[in-house]
């Protein structure tokens, strides 16, 4: 991943790696001895061009020397060996002495920039003295040419900083302005599922959020779609009783007395019907609501009262209960009791009388399987994938329901952060698992 933060992290310090140069640049011009000593055309070779001339070709050549860089650059030189005496004549006007003679103390500017510098030969080892005299105005119109390249180098530095300061700004901001773009589609319904795809492509954390934002956005849509279908196929059902009892309603009043007593059970028939069908709504609308902080969950005897209330409620049906020992569940046991409750009562509707229903809780991996079967007719193939959704029933079946209790099931395992797995099993009937983590995971 190429990190955002590193990216900023190494432009600053690009930044402070190009201010920190040009501060020791800078620091540098303003040691002018050294600089003008070193950068001046006329100085920085004079003292082994002079020292060569003079220990091989003799004063002459040396002092004319000397006199060509007065002329070319308006430079006094004396030169000076261990001792202090003069080597050369040089190019000292008298005058000059005893001029700054008299301006030892100070009160009067010189004319002249005075600076020394020492070289030692390397073929005699003898060492040199030489003294410059640099006229102000001479100084002054090297020092005007001499600043134009730290000045250019300063314009170039800053013109980097600039440009890097922009794609730095740029890389931050474009994203933001996408991210704030696909936010306000989120919240106008106007969102298309991957819009930010291309910035999902990015190996930073942008692309981290990016991703993150379209599987919330995906995430989002599918409960807005189920919430609209869950509303339909509510109407869709309340309509069916609702219905009936008008029918029902409608023909007690035309009815006589002992007919209409004869209507009364058929009556209460299909308000009984309403209402389960009203309470199973709700029980799977509050599977959405916060139920506190998970506890631990006795998966013994919440599978041991499930058995001993189904077996009053469904006569002589036998029910087995296995749980593999040790096992710990972190949850919450109404919701779990609510879903499995709804797996027991599918599997007594279609397990043959005789045959025995088998419930089991056991550890497989880093998942808990709580499952139950029986040994009924199964679901055909092509029909299990729907199974689970609300209000569907798989075709062909005869027993009462409203087709809530696997979603019901469903939903409370998504809460524990697992799922609702459904199949037939090898051996023949049907088996329903809330395949959970062993780890609690809420899932929102």
């Amino acid at each position: 991943m190429r990190s955002l933060f590193w990216r900023i992290l190494a432009s600053f310090w690009l930044a402070i790696a190009l201010v920190a140069g040009l501060s020791i640049l800078l620091g540098h011009m303003l040691n002018q001895d050294a600089w003008i000593l070193s950068r001046h055309p006329g100085l920085h070779k004079l003292p082994q061009t002079w020292t060569d001339l003079y220990e091989n070709q003799g004063e002459d050549a040396a002092q004319d020397y000397l006199q060509t860089l007065k002329r070319k650059y308006h430079i006094d030189v004396q030169v000076l060996n261990e001792t202090g005496e003069a080597v050369v004549r040089g190019t000292f006007p008298a005058r000059a002495a005893a001029f700054e003679a008299r301006q030892q103390d100070g009160t009067r500017q010189l004319p002249w920039r005075r600076l020394t510098s020492e070289y030692t030969s390397k073929r005699t080892g003898e060492t040199y003295l030489l003294i410059y005299r640099i006229p102000h105005p001479e100084l002054d119109a090297w020092h005007r040419d001499s600043l134009m390249w730290p000045l250019s180098a300063l314009g170039i530095a800053l013109v980097v900083l600039t440009l890097f300061s922009l794609l730095v700004t740029l890389s931050i901001t474009r994203p933001l302005s996408r991210l704030r773009g696909a936010v306000h589609d989120l919240g106008q319904t106007t969102y298309q599922q991957n819009s930010l795809a291309q910035l999902a492509n990015r190996r930073d954390e942008f692309g981290v959020l990016a991703n993150d934002f379209n599987r919330m956005g995906a995430r989002l849509q599918s409960l807005i779609s189920s919430q609209r279908q869950l509303l339909r196929d509510v109407s869709h059902e309340l309509r069916s009783p609702l219905a009936r009892l008008r029918i029902a309603l409608a023909l007690a009043e035309r009815a006589e007395p002992a007919e209409r007593d004869k209507l009364w059970p058929r009556l209460s028939r299909e308000c009984d019907r309403l209402e389960a069908l009203i309470s199973e709504i709700l029980a799977l609308a509050r599977l959405d609501a916060d139920f506190g902080s998970a506890e631990p969950v006795d998966l013994n005897h919440l599978l041991l009262r499930l058995k001993n209330d189904a077996q009053l409620d469904g006569g002589d049906q036998r029910i087995q209960v296995s749980v593999q020992e040790d096992l710990q569940l972190q949850g919450w046991p109404d919701m779990l009791e609510r879903a499995l409750d709804n797996l027991l009562r599918n599997a007594l509707r279609f397990n043959p009388t005789g045959e025995t229903i088998e419930m089991q809780a056991l550890r497989v991996g880093d998942r808990l399987q709580l499952s139950v079967r029986d040994h009924g007719p199964g679901v055909a193939d092509e029909h299990l994938a729907q199974l689970g959704e609300p209000f569907y029933r798989a075709p062909g079946q005869t027993a009462p329901g409203h087709g809530l209790g696997l979603a019901i099931a469903k939903r409370a395992a998504q809460r524990h952060g697992g799922d609702l797995v459904l199949g037939n099993h090898p051996q023949g009937g049907f088996v329903a698992t809330l395949d959970l983590p062993v780890e609690l995971v809420v899932a929102a």
